[in-house]
């Protein structure tokens, strides 16, 4: 299973809301050879760390591309682009993030790319959307299921879903 982290809480020019920004990003995955299979509801979330930028909407998706790894990542960085992300400083607002999380198991560690994500079993913006959509998917490295990873989490990062489970 390949999987995608979707986020955003800047709009991108043209974009009326940070949902917007994503969930037109979203579209636009066919046209660089990704397709989305399953793609959770939008979710609310505070910035980690906390901060008092505005809060985040995320979303994970699986997809399916005969991209490789990198070839992958090079094509969410593309697209991030097109959409004004300037990268630079870490952990600060932005119009759009695509995270590389998974890629079929895999498991690497290069200077531009980490595989599996190396936060992602720390994040609860990341767990609660994949456990929506693959409840049972493991971490390669941890071998535990998104859902315990989900519930291990101590309290903390605040998080809101916006509508109803397979629903838009």
């Amino acid at each position: 299973m390949i999987l995608v982290g979707i986020g955003s809480n800047l709009a991108a020019p043209g974009f009326a809301s940070p949902i917007a920004t994503a969930t037109a990003a979203v579209a636009e995955l066919p046209r660089i050879g990704v397709r989305v299979v399953h793609k959770s509801r939008w979710y609310l979330s505070q910035p980690v760390p906390p901060s008092d930028q505005p809060w985040y909407v995320n979303a994970v998706a699986s997809v399916e591309t005969a991209l490789d790894p990198d070839a992958l990542l090079d094509a969410l960085l593309t697209l991030e682009t097109r959409f004004e992300r300037r990268r630079g400083e870490r952990n600060v607002a932005r119009t759009l993030d695509l995270d590389l999380l998974d890629y079929d198991g895999r498991q690497s560690a290069t200077e531009r790319l980490v595989l599996p994500h190396p936060r992602l079993h720390e994040r609860r913006f990341v767990l609660a959307p994949l456990t929506e959509i693959a409840p049972a998917w493991r971490h390669p490295h941890l071998r535990q299921s998104a859902a315990a990873l989900l519930a291990r989490l101590p309290p903390g990062q605040p998080i809101r879903a916006l509508g109803e489970p397979g629903r838009e």
